[in-house]
């Protein structure tokens, strides 16, 4: 097949795939031979469907049900083919139904559970796939534009209506059967079209270019009102308005930027390109000054699909894990994650405080109770209210983006600013008095490249505040107190949607003009509005006056609804509070639990109560990296969920045997305590109060928050001093030390002379002085999801069913005088050691002696060995 051929046959694939045809799309791969599907591989493998993929586990499978008769069956229908060429193995297969559990065989001791089978298989098999030489240059879809198949298409139509002898205005595409011609106004349809040249032939008005996922609509003329009706309600406005704007705006921006959001998406009709583009690239348009078809096209990368890029996702992404509760003391009302220090927590609650919370160590860095900074300063109309700090509590807690600053916004008139220089340094930076009643939220936003705050409130407008407390916008057009904004910006175009309370959604410019959309939420009344993390995807939450709670995606483009998911409750006594993660997953709080949706399916994927105890409308927050979930519970406090990595970094200071950013320590001040106190010692009993001058500053996710300095950072290598071996660092805080005990059933009297940690970090590996090796393995559990080292879990003394000991030939060695050495291969699957005698090669899964070599000489040292292949 030629090669123009192989890529028609991609791009058919794409568009397969893009309409969701799936079937269709793996059973193209299959004949065409083209492109080896690895994801819907593994979908198979880890679905047990061994019928596509793998013969010989189904088999073990089947044992493992204790299915001899389904066995029996495998092995004489799949399997006979090895006898053929490699009859011992065959009859290898054969023996195990002779088996009561054919993990009694030695190859097979190892085999767990059916699930952790399927993931070792899926890695072994990948790596044969990725291996074959047939399969080379079949494993990785070429990058291509979304929709280029509708793209091509569309390329070709135009073509074909300039070359129409009496070309309509607004044509009537029907079908892609036949070559497109204009008929004549009156008659029947015009000839053929002439092949006359390009520069001969007038310009017609474009016609409407193929959807992204549906047909021509039946007029051009239809399309174009449905686009106006959308978002880009109004007309746009005259120049001279534009021109107006700018001189009153206290943020010049250009002028092409201030109608930019009311542009048609139909280009004029004196032009004859066709607008071919996909719904994101026309929101990409609409948000940037004006451009050609062709760069606006070229300037929106995507390929299909999506997720092959983004890797695949599974629930284990998700932070489902109950990690620790904290008692706040009073309800939450609003919670915040610091921008790059992912386990830094602002919390806000009904009492007025604010609590910044460090999650490594579970304590508070500081707390503000509300108190009014400067009364003569606020407006006489809250001076004469005569509020009392007890009736004031906290709307709205944000981060700056830099993390720089934090903003609070009350029930009351006023929003706090403070500035945050680390961990007890947050400083009184602005007060403002900045709406009549409840100001409902705050955001910080950059219009210009300046850092600005966004605020709404009860008195129905919007405003936007320097850091000096200068108003620099104040946006009216709401009938009713503003409940959300969500400022963003599209390349270098900076906007604000707004809610209010009785569902309408507005959309605004740094400008005077006024809103530039006027349309409803669904559920008409309390509406969030949030962005994906990397800005592609709107998404809105909220509950009606009923009870009804909705939660969808827009498609901006249009001003439309483009999902709308399902899985809430009938009815809520309150307005359901959402967050969006890692670009893939939305979480909502209802009827007592979370629960999480895959943006791409309307359906919700899990749900989970964190173990109980939370609101009946829990309020929740992700961090940054969406490995930590904070949600509020009904005890006036609130729950850490994690996945993996997040429980990680929560255990991170476990694992700090020194603080990457301060200043290298002299070499006479490096030490390490070898009393047996210290290192045995409860973390508990040992805990160094904050208030001590001898305590360290706390290290956040390897940044030492005090050095705020504009310099470059120091890393590690920085610290080290490269021109000497190796230094002991200094354990400053004895908290940071952790006991575990290695449960021995065996022998007990023989000391550890080496210990060392499996290169996979779920088992540790400890040589006796009388030669004899034992391995521990950390289980994987609810307590360990991870299944890697760590003090919290005690681990389990393994061996393989034979009862084998790892034994090192001791024959003829004064023991108090042998120089042990042990090592470990970088797969873990074999040890070299010694204990003044020969070295011994082991096989770590069944405990075997592999082979033997010559003594070493009294300091002898193992080299690193490198991993078999």
């Amino acid at each position: 097949m030629s090669s123009l051929s192989r890529e028609l046959v991609f791009l058919i694939l794409q568009f397969l795939e893009e309409e969701k045809f799936k079937e269709a799309v793996h059973k193209l791969e299959k004949e065409s031979g083209f492109y080896f599907n690895m994801k819907f591989f593994e979908e198979k493998v880890l679905a047990g469907e061994w019928d596509e993929v793998e013969k010989k586990q189904k088999y073990l499978e089947a044992l493992d049900r204790q299915d001899k008769a389904k066995g029996v069956e495998i092995l004489v229908g799949d399997l006979k083919v090895f006898s053929t060429f490699n009859e011992e193995l065959y009859k290898e297969i054969t023996q195990l139904l002779t088996l009561t559990n054919f993990r009694d065989n030695e190859q097979l001791s190892k085999y767990g559970d059916t699930k952790t089978a399927r993931t070792i298989m899926l890695v072994e098999l990948k790596k044969l796939i990725e291996a074959n030489p047939l399969f080379r240059d079949k494993l990785a879809f070429p990058t291509l534009k979304s929709s280029r198949l509708r793209t091509l298409i569309n390329q070709s139509l135009n073509w074909q209506h300039q070359l129409c002898k009496n070309p309509r205005p607004n044509p009537d595409i029907k079908t892609l059967f036949i070559d497109h011609t204009c008929s004549p106004t009156n008659g029947p349809l015009a000839p053929a079209p002439v092949n006359l040249p390009v520069a001969a032939v007038a310009k017609p008005a474009p016609y409407t270019s193929l959807g992204a996922h549906g047909p021509f609509p039946a007029t051009g003329a239809a399309a174009n009102a449905g686009a106006l009706a959308g978002w880009m309600a109004n007309a746009s406005a005259p120049s001279s308005v534009q021109a107006a704007v700018v001189t009153a705006s206290s943020i010049p921006i250009p002028q092409n930027q201030v109608s930019v959001l009311k542009r048609q998406r139909t280009p004029p009709t004196a032009s004859g390109i066709v607008d071919y583009q996909n719904p994101d690239i026309e929101l990409m348009k609409r948000l940037r000054p004006a451009q050609s078809v062709q760069e606006t096209s070229s300037s929106f990368q995507a390929t299909y699909p999506a997720s092959r890029q983004q890797g695949s996702w599974s629930l284990e992404d998700l932070p489902r894990t109950v990690a620790f509760s904290l008692h706040q003391g009073s309800t939450v009302t609003s919670m915040d994650f610091h921008p790059s220090h992912h386990t830094l927590l602002l919390v806000g609650s009904f009492n007025g405080e604010i609590t910044l919370w460090e999650l490594i160590s579970q304590e508070r860095l500081f707390s503000k109770p509300f108190k009014i900074w400067d009364l003569q300063a606020c407006s006489l109309q809250f001076q004469d209210a005569g509020f009392k700090d007890a009736s004031i509590s906290v709307t709205r807690v944000a981060w700056s983006p830099d993390g720089n600053f934090v903003g609070a916004a009350f029930n009351r008139h006023l929003i706090h600013l403070y500035a945050y220089n680390g961990p007890n340094d947050l400083r009184q930076h602005l007060e403002i008095d900045a709406h009549v009643g409840v100001v409902n939220d705050l955001a910080f936003a950059h219009p210009n490249k300046q850092l600005c705050v966004v605020t709404c409130g009860d008195d129905k407008l919007i405003k936007v505040w320097d850091l000096t407390g200068q108003k620099l916008f104040n946006f009216e057009g709401h009938e009713a107190p503003v409940y959300n904004i969500c400022p963003h910006h599209k390349e270098n175009i900076q906007f604000i949607f707004s809610t209010s309370i009785d569902g309408k959604i507005k959309a605004w410019l740094y400008d005077n003009i006024g809103s530039r959309v006027d349309y409803e939420a669904p559920g008409r009344w309390c509406t969030t509005m949030l962005y994906s993390a990397d800005g592609s995807r709107l998404f809105s939450c909220g509950t009606s006056k009923d009870g009804d709670s909705y939660l969808v995606e827009w498609n901006e483009s249009e001003g439309s609804i483009k999902r709308n998911f399902l899985g809430f409750r009938k009815k809520s006594a309150g307005v359901v509070q959402f967050d969006t993660t890692q670009n893939h997953f939305l979480a909502a709080g209802d009827d007592g639990q979370i629960k999480f949706w895959d943006m791409e399916n309307i359906n919700f994927l899990t749900t989970t109560d964190a173990d109980g105890g939370l609101q009946t409308l829990p309020r929740l927050r992700f961090n940054k990296e969406g490995n930590l979930l904070a949600v509020t519970t009904a005890d006036n406090g609130f729950k850490i969920l994690a996945n993996t990595a997040g429980l990680r970094s929560l255990r991170a200071a476990e694992t700090h045997s020194f603080e990457a950013l301060r200043p290298p320590m002299e070499p006479a001040a490096i030490k390490v305590s070898g009393t047996s106190s210290t290192v045995n010692a409860s973390p508990v009993n040992l805990k160094v109060e904050r208030s001590s001058p001898v305590r360290p500053s706390p290290i956040l996710n390897g940044v030492d928050p005090m050095n705020r300095s504009m310099e470059k950072p120091r890393t590690v290598d920085d610290v080290i001093d490269k021109t000497k071996p190796w230094q002991l660092a200094e354990i400053v805080d004895p908290g940071e030390c952790r006991l575990v005990t290695l449960p021995n059933s065996t022998d007990t009297s023989s000391k550890v002379v080496r210990l060392l940690y499996t290169n996979s970090g779920v088992g540790m590996l400890a040589l006796g002085a009388n030669g004899i090796q034992k391995l521990w393995k950390w289980p994987r559990n609810e307590q360990n999801p991870s299944g890697k080292a760590t003090a919290n879990v005690v681990p389990q003394h393994w061996q393989p069913n034979s009862g084998l000991l790892m034994t090192n030939d001791v024959s003829g060695v004064n023991l108090e005088e042998a120089v042990p050495c042990i090592a470990l291969s970088k797969n873990d699957s074999y040890v070299m050691s010694a204990t003044g005698g020969k070295v011994s090669l082991f096989n770590m899964m069944t405990f075997k002696v592999m082979t033997t070599f010559m003594s070493p000489s009294p300091c002898f040292n193992l080299p690193s060995i490198p991993s078999p292949g």
